[in-house]
């Protein structure tokens, strides 16, 4: 194999802003795996909160660009098992490997990955539409410019209440919303019975990360399921959910890509527990892999390529909520235009 690899900057549609933090551009990481006349694309979007940036993840694939490109494999999970030793401490450099060797293997075959997988997509979740913080005026016109049948608000001020109650009266939509770990558990155990009136679905990662405590009390009182996110990064995290959260959500870049993806949505579902999976601010190349385990999901958010202006790839896109996949085997994504 041959590896390439891109550090592409994705500009936002609008600065998109959180508890953590607003952005205007986002850089990505882009890998290539040809073999052949066959390329398997991945990405993954390194996250300086994690201490993970394009440079380090260049870096550390030059390291062992030659470990990578020497070693045989038949199944993705024999490269990802091979290189955990190498770059395991480094989730999102082992994602883009494995969504690139994914979307090689089926390749290979002539096939869909969901294909490969032994999954059926003619049933499969909706994504919700996110809509970042800002003055209620201007979530509202963000809400309307895409209609979609479901709505992920981010919260995490001091006016959340008022944010949803104001959007409600704009859409009949099915509303998630997303506290980023701002709250505590009073507010979050009252905002539950307010919000489920309001016609929120669900309650995304409400208390800091570490306090699984805290959130077996939510968890007791709650009048809505609880989705972990910043408290479920990795697999080793999904034990200690269990019995604090409804479900975990998944996302490929942090966790280490599909391989440890599938580990964890098997551990959740041994335990009753919903599974969503979350992008990034990513491309289309990662947007088609989520889109590869739908069938396997609850709930989705995979609206990534929505929120930014220059998509440098093209792949499986959404149309009102509903993903629709090009006539392509892999991921179905490839780079529009290959940077120099």
């Amino acid at each position: 194999m041959d590896i390439r690899s891109h550090v592409i900057s994705l500009k936002s549609r609008y600065p998109f802003r959180i508890t953590h933090g607003v952005r205007t551009e986002t850089p990505t990481f882009i890998i290539e795996l040809r073999e052949g006349p066959l390329t398997g694309y991945g990405e993954a979007t390194p996250v300086p909160y994690y201490g993970i940036t394009p440079e380090g993840m260049n870096e550390l694939l030059e390291t062992h660009r030659g470990a990578i490109e020497s070693f045989s494999w038949e199944h993705p999970s024999e490269l990802w098992n091979h290189l955990k030793p190498l770059i395991g401490h480094n989730h999102f450099l082992q994602c883009a490997l494995d969504i690139a060797a994914y979307d090689l293997w089926a390749k290979r075959h002539g096939k869909t990955v969901y294909q490969m997988l032994g999954l059926d997509i003619s049933r499969i979740p909706y994504s919700n539409y996110t809509i970042g913080i800002d003055e209620i005026p201007e979530m509202i016109r963000k809400m309307k410019e895409f209609d979609f049948p479901v709505y992920k608000i981010k919260l995490g001020t001091d006016h959340d209440l008022e944010i949803v109650e104001a959007l409600r009266k704009e859409t009949d939509a099915v509303f998630r919303v997303d506290a980023n770990t701002a709250w505590t558990v009073e507010q979050t155990v009252i905002f539950s019975e307010k919000m489920k009136a309001l016609g929120v679905e669900f309650i995304e990662q409400p208390l800091k990360p570490g306090d699984y405590e805290g959130m077996k009390e939510v968890i007791r009182l709650t009048a809505l399921p609880v989705i972990a996110d910043e408290s479920c990064i990795t697999e080793e995290d999904v034990p200690r959910c269990i019995g604090a959260f409804s479900g975990i959500n998944v996302k490929l870049a942090k966790c280490g890509g599909i391989t440890p993806g599938l580990r964890m949505i098997s551990e959740a579902r041994k335990h009753e527990m919903q599974v969503m999976m979350g992008c990034m601010t990513e491309s289309s190349i990662g947007i088609s892999a989520i889109a590869q385990l739908l069938p396997l999901l609850d709930y989705v958010d995979m609206d990534g390529t929505l929120l930014i202006s220059n998509d440098p790839a093209d792949g499986v896109y959404l149309e009102k909520g509903r993903a629709v996949f090009p006539d392509r085997p892999g991921i179905g994504a490839f780079l529009k235009e290959i940077p120099t």
